[in-house]
């Protein structure tokens, strides 16, 4: 499934208990070419960024670094497959894992906002 995330936003609906991202998190994508890029706030999260490239089936590789509400920095890597959900959003299932702190690994679901 190709797919064009240039300025979709996005909000977690589900995460790993070690994870950081919520609820409250919501993300900007932008996207030229195969390079993806976004920025991510809210809940824990005071401000963070994303970059990546994505696959001719729609499936994101990046990496991701923020700041917590604690004022530590936190980095990872992460892979997003993409499903259309029947209302024409796109919902992204997550595999992730922290390159700092615990190292530890998790899965989370965000889901494009509907306008």
């Amino acid at each position: 499934m190709k797919i064009n995330y240039h300025q979709r936003k996005f909000r977690s609906v589900s995460n790993t208990e070690s994870g950081e991202v919520s609820e409250s998190t919501v993300f900007l994508y932008f996207q030229e070419g195969d390079v993806l890029w976004a920025t991510y706030q809210g809940g824990s999260i005071l401000k963070g960024t994303m970059t990546g490239i994505v696959n001719e089936d729609g499936i994101i590789n990046f990496a991701y670094q923020h700041v917590n509400v604690e004022g530590k920095i936190m980095t990872g890597r992460c892979k997003s497959v993409p499903k259309q959900l029947d209302d024409g959003r796109i919902r992204l299932n997550e595999t992730w894992q922290w390159t700092c702190g615990d190292y530890s690994k998790g899965r989370s679901i965000v889901e494009e906002l509907s306008y």
